[in-house]
């Protein structure tokens, strides 16, 4: 089993920066796929990025193109979401997960999920 944890997200200005970090626990962490999601009230959760187990192919939403940073370190089971140029419309709550395919936009190919951090983006 893979467990999914957080640093804190937290409240920061538009054009601030911050990074989430996501720490895997369990059996053979570095062979899943990761990715961040993120949801804002009333709307579904929507792919951000992802980055496969060697850390060689990324992707990313458009939205977040250019500003967001996917990456990863094995030896600590850490993954980050580096967040630059953040608008208001970056506030959600963001999710990482493990898949132990490729890495993918489509949510229901994640089979491990984290319980979330709140990110909110004050104009």
């Amino acid at each position: 089993q893979v467990q999914l944890v957080y640093s804190w997200g937290g409240l920061v200005q538009a054009g601030d920066s911050l990074r989430l970090s996501c720490v895997l626990s369990g059996r053979t962490t570095r062979r899943y796929a990761m990715g961040w999601f993120r949801q804002s009230p009333g709307k579904e959760r929507e792919f951000v990025a992802t980055i496969s187990s060697s850390g060689d192919i990324v992707n990313y939403a458009e939205s977040v193109k250019g500003r967001f940073t996917i990456s990863r370190d094995n030896a600590k089971n850490t993954v980050y979401l580096q967040m630059n140029h953040l608008e208001p419309e970056d506030t959600a709550v963001y999710y990482c997960a493990a898949n132990s395919g490729g890495p993918t936009i489509r949510r229901q190919l994640y089979d491990y999920w984290g319980q979330g951090t709140h990110v909110t983006v004050s104009s």
